[in-house]
């Protein structure tokens, strides 16, 4: 017996989840296949645990500098036992929040591995299934890469460092990215000796490095050993010590610790899915969509981390939402995915937070654009704070002064990018940004420094 819906979405996690609200929100009859358990990589293992985990280590780091305040602070004691099972108390709330909403009559839930039979039809475990549209929404998976020797000395991923109740006296970070970054240094600040390795020049590499530099510099201020434009040649295990052998600048370096993180990057989690019995064109382990969202077969979607676009939780919602549309309405203009608005936050301290253009961007484009900045250390609400490492960025049109990009490293950066993408989503200028109140004294006020020098060189209107 086949099962047939308008709609089936395999995945459901947040991409997933907006797609099938939004299908049954207009008249569909939705089918969801998730081999569990439920809730998606953003619950379980990714945005949420890891920002319950920094709760932790931010407040660790600002009671060690309880003195600098006039406060006297006792020896910090930490457990990491408790650390994560605060954190797995969270979790579990917000996964039976997931898991109640995809039980949620209005769907037909199936708990299976999907595999596609043929363009049409899926089977999902015991069950054949099949549907007028597809939405595949199967998230990522821990990147594995060749290291010789890794293998063999074996190592955590993100996945189950968010598992761990033992602190390791030392270890080796492979990585640079959001995820290296913000768990080396929850890794550090609690207390374990980090040597963390980025193949490029710098961490964050395609970020503008003027953004990098300050979050370099604290990871080493707090203690951190970061090498960037390394080249690792292989690994050695000894006595549950781990040796990486590196070049670092050409140079042959090596570091010894009794713990490794690869945090090197997640792929799309395709395997399985049979896309070839779809005949769902993918590259380089991709599947390639175009701006609604569509698959080489029409009828077929992919949305979130499956597509290789952005592994930001917002966009693959609202990427979710764009294809839940498109299956339903074929005959009618479909919705498109706009990146003129897209941002990015990195839970480092500094926290990093981008939105629109970076320089980078503008001029490998061709771009025209004005840039100003203005620095933490100079401003008065953040030095009361103590908070001066970092700046903020403000690009703008040179003649019309629409704001084209904003980055802050900085305080509360994902907080303060909000201001801008406000003002960006409306097509604001820099003058808009000088018009609009700012209450004094408050982190956010430092953003009308950057946009006054930028509106001093604008045209007059």
């Amino acid at each position: 017996m086949t099962h047939s819906h308008d709609v089936i979405i395999i995945g459901g996690g947040s991409a997933g989840y907006a797609a099938a609200r939004t299908a049954q929100a207009e008249g569909a009859s939705v089918g969801i296949i998730d081999q569990g358990p439920l809730g998606g990589l953003c619950i379980l293992r990714g945005c949420m645990p890891t920002k319950a985990i920094l709760r932790s280590s931010d407040l660790a780091a600002l009671i060690r500098r309880a003195p600098e305040f006039g406060l006297h602070s006792p020896n910090l004691q930490v457990s990491l036992k408790a650390i994560i099972e605060r954190k797995n108390r969270l979790i579990k709330e917000f996964a039976e929040d997931r898991v109640q909403a995809l039980q949620h009559p209005r769907f037909t839930l199936y708990q299976e591995r999907a595999q596609f039979v043929s363009p049409t039809v899926i089977q999902a475990g015991p069950h054949r299934v099949s549907a007028k549209t597809y939405i595949i929404a199967t998230g990522s998976v821990v990147s594995r890469l060749p290291i010789p020797g890794l293998e063999e000395a074996g190592y955590l991923t993100s996945d189950e460092a968010l598992e761990l109740h033992t602190m390791p006296e030392s270890m080796i970070v492979l990585g640079g990215g959001p995820v290296a970054l913000e768990l080396a240094q929850f890794f550090s600040r609690i207390g374990v000796n980090i040597t963390l390795l980025q193949r490029s020049a710098q961490v964050l590499s395609q970020t503008d490095n003027d953004l990098v530099r300050p979050v370099e510099a604290h990871l080493r201020a707090e203690g951190m050993t970061v090498y960037t434009d390394t080249h690792i040649q292989q690994i050695k295990s000894s006595g549950g010590q781990h040796t990486l052998h590196f070049l670092h600048r050409g140079q042959p370096q090596q570091v010894t610790a009794n713990s490794i993180l690869q945090a090197l990057g997640r792929r799309p989690n395709i395997d399985g899915l049979h896309l070839e019995a779809a005949q769902v064109a993918t590259h380089k382990g991709t599947i390639h969509v175009g701006r609604d969202m569509r698959t080489s077969q029409p009828h077929i979607f992919a949305v979130g981390d499956v597509n290789g676009l952005h592994e930001i939780v917002h966009i693959a919602i609202e990427q979710g939402e764009i294809a839940g549309w498109n299956a339903v309405h074929p005959d009618q203009p479909p919705k498109h995915y706009d990146d003129r608005l897209n941002s990015q936050v990195v839970f480092t301290d500094p926290q990093v937070a981008s939105v629109g253009l970076s320089e980078r961007e503008c001029l490998h484009r061709h771009l025209p654009y004005l840039v100003a900045s203005y620095p933490f250390n100079d401003h008065g609400k953040s030095l009361c704070l103590g908070e001066t490492y970092g700046h903020v960025k403000v690009l703008c049109h040179p003649q019309s002064g629409e704001i084209l990009g904003g980055h802050i490293v900085g305080p509360e950066a994902s907080e303060l990018i909000h201001e801008l993408i406000a003002i960006m989503y409306f097509h604001g200028t820099v003058h808009d940004l000088l018009r609009i109140p700012h209450y004094h004294p408050t982190l956010a006020e430092i953003l009308t420094y950057p946009a006054e020098e930028l509106a001093g060189q604008l045209p007059p209107a």
